[in-house]
């Protein structure tokens, strides 16, 4: 059967996350006819909502947005949305306890970036010598542009290399950066990027001093934020279609996808843009010849993913917690965890009689095979070794949500494989938090973002429509901006002198 009913442009978009979702409202608002397939029973990707047996609401681990998070934040406020909670501090503990406390940044004097995260982050234990080590980190921050150049130079080595060779000390990677990479990039740091690193640290710690800061939705993703901005999408004429899995591509005779197929369906296409994780465009790549011809698309076997798994715990009473949201480490080999307040960040739990508490686990290759009454046990132990009264609780009820390579793995020598926006084809755009943009952004706001410009290069493409307003991340500081032209021009003048091996 094939879809074929309007003479406008037809747009397919495969994945309906926050890339598949911005395509597919900002063409639907211009004019094309847009058919947006989802594999999935409900929209959303990682952050798609569900609900147990009980019917508790429960999602695939809590998602933050921080303050950078610029598009996003004007996306809800033109839909009239008010999903967030207030910006919230946060805390670090490792099996010895609370070691780190996050205030509001922006509650601060501002200082010029990266001082007021130094100066004002809240170390328990970890002495100022260690804190200092990090300063000669700066330059690699400071050469760390986003350029392609800085990519390949820096994607070369890991994050663990790169902190040793700055004289990073072991304590305070061990303590700082060691647990901010499992909880940002999901994989300890010698199996992350140093390009990743620096981009990833740059972005949400160290640019502006209030980039650390964070909120949170205030009941699950899905609900607040996807739902109505599916409504928002249908009345502007666009179609979601859920439970729709693509089977195969038809390739015409010109360069071209010309048709997206799933099982006896055939939806024509002028354009197709793929907006889905690593591990779903490789099940694309191998059941579609079209792509797999293709050396591009055959590159992303060399990628990969992590495992996430998801507990949400409903308690038989109130547990106080002093922060909303807290990031843990040291707990189990090469994996980091988060546990969340959904009492303190969610509407419906504030009056609920017990604590309900979200804990994820990140890189959880090891979690999980163990099934319910293996991990529950495991869980709550864990969390009463950061909060002791979480060891008299009783566990109402939990839910447990499994993600094998559910989320981008950015493993060093991985930048080479990673897909840009364009493709070999005319008519395929890429869009997702793993493909290569120049914006600068990262995780969720990278995804919306990367979906925005896919959209606009099939507005360009075909001379229709006003292209979206994607608003840039915040300027470096005059401070930064001087010492990267200074940085540049160095850079330049050495390379007239040809490569030295002592730098990168």
């Amino acid at each position: 059967m094939v879809h074929s009913s309007s003479s406008r442009p037809k747009v397919v978009v495969v994945g309906a996350g926050w890339a598949g979702l911005g395509a597919t409202y900002h063409l639907a608002r211009q004019g094309y006819d847009v058919t947006l397939l989802e594999a999935g029973a409900a929209p959303g990707g990682l952050v798609a909502g569900w609900t147990t047996a009980q019917g508790r609401p429960v999602e695939a681990g809590i998602h933050g947005f921080w303050y950078p998070y610029r598009n996003i934040f004007a996306l809800t406020d033109h839909l009239g949305l008010q999903p967030f909670t207030p910006w919230t501090r946060s805390g670090q503990y490792s099996p010895q306890g609370l070691e780190v406390e996050s205030p509001l940044f922006q509650a601060m004097p501002y200082l010029p970036s990266p001082l007021g995260t130094f100066a004002y982050t809240d170390f328990k234990r970890l002495p100022l010598w260690d804190r200092l080590s990090a300063l000669p980190l700066l330059q690699a921050l400071i050469d760390f542009d986003n350029s392609d150049r800085a990519w390949r130079t820096y994607d070369r080595i890991t994050a663990r290399e790169l902190f040793r060779q700055y004289g990073v000390s072991a304590r305070l990677y061990q303590d700082s950066f060691e647990p901010m990479l499992l909880v940002g990039l999901f994989a300890p740091g010698e199996q992350c990027s140093a390009a990743a690193a620096l981009g990833m640290l740059y972005y949400f710690i160290l640019a502006h001093q209030p980039d650390f800061d964070v909120r949170w939705c205030r009941g699950t993703v899905g609900e607040t934020i996807f739902r109505p901005w599916v409504q928002a999408i249908e009345a502007a004429g666009g179609r979601l279609l859920a439970n729709h899995r693509v089977s195969d591509l038809v390739a015409g005779h010109d360069n071209r996808i010309t048709g997206v197929v799933c099982g006896d369906q055939v939806f024509e296409a002028d354009a197709v843009i793929f907006a889905v994780g690593i591990t779903g465009m490789k099940k694309l790549v191998a059941n579609c010849p079209a792509l797999r011809r293709r050396q591009e698309f055959r590159d992303v076997s060399n990628l990969g993913a992590v495992d996430v798994v998801a507990t949400r715990l409903w308690c038989d009473r109130i547990i106080p917690i002093p922060h909303p949201s807290n990031a843990c480490f040291g707990f189990h080999p090469t994996t980091g965890w988060t546990f969340f307040d959904l009492n303190a960040l969610h509407d419906q739990y504030r009056d609920a009689a017990g604590t309900v508490v979200e804990v994820d686990f990140y890189h959880a290759n090891q979690l999980l095979p163990l099934d319910d009454e293996e991990l529950i046990p495991l869980v709550k132990r864990d969390l009463a070794r950061c909060i002791p009264a979480f060891g008299q609780a009783q566990i109402l009820d939990h839910s447990v949500i499994r993600i094998a390579q559910g989320v981008t793995h950015f493993a060093p020598g991985s930048y080479r494989y990673l897909l840009p926006g364009t493709t070999s084809f005319d008519n395929v755009y890429m869009s997702g938090d793993w493909i290569v943009t120049r914006h600068g952004s990262w995780s969720q706001e990278k995804a919306y973002v990367t979906g925005l410009e896919a959209a606009n290069r099939v507005i360009q493409h075909h001379q229709r429509g006003q292209p979206a307003d994607i608003l840039p991340v915040i300027p470096d500081e005059p401070h930064i901006q001087l010492a990267r032209g200074l940085n540049r021009y160095l850079r330049q003048g050495l390379d007239r002198l040809g490569p030295l091996p002592w730098l990168p």
